[in-house]
């Protein structure tokens, strides 16, 4: 992907947002998009919003993590239901 080589403007910024998040522009191309937002608070806000919804839409995809049960307490349940009590 070519990125723009005059000083980037925000719709430039939220073009190759998906690539700069990645950490995928070159180096110079990255430090143009840093000196934008270094003057940008729209961009760097949309920035941040940008990168909590991906860190959300990864939370939802991940599969739940379940409790660890004592194995203290699996044996007082087993004992309480053992037939014959």
């Amino acid at each position: 992907m070519n990125a723009p080589t005059k000083f980037p403007t925000c719709h430039d910024v939220l073009t190759f947002l998906d690539d700069y998040v990645a950490g995928e522009l070159a180096p110079d191309t990255r430090a143009t998009f840093d000196r934008h937002l270094s003057v940008c608070p729209s961009c760097v806000a949309y920035l941040a919003s940008y990168r909590e919804t991906i860190a959300m839409a990864r939370a939802a995809h991940r599969p739940p993590t379940l409790p660890t049960v004592p194995p203290e307490l699996l044996a007082a349940i087993r004992t309480s239901i053992a037939p014959g009590k």
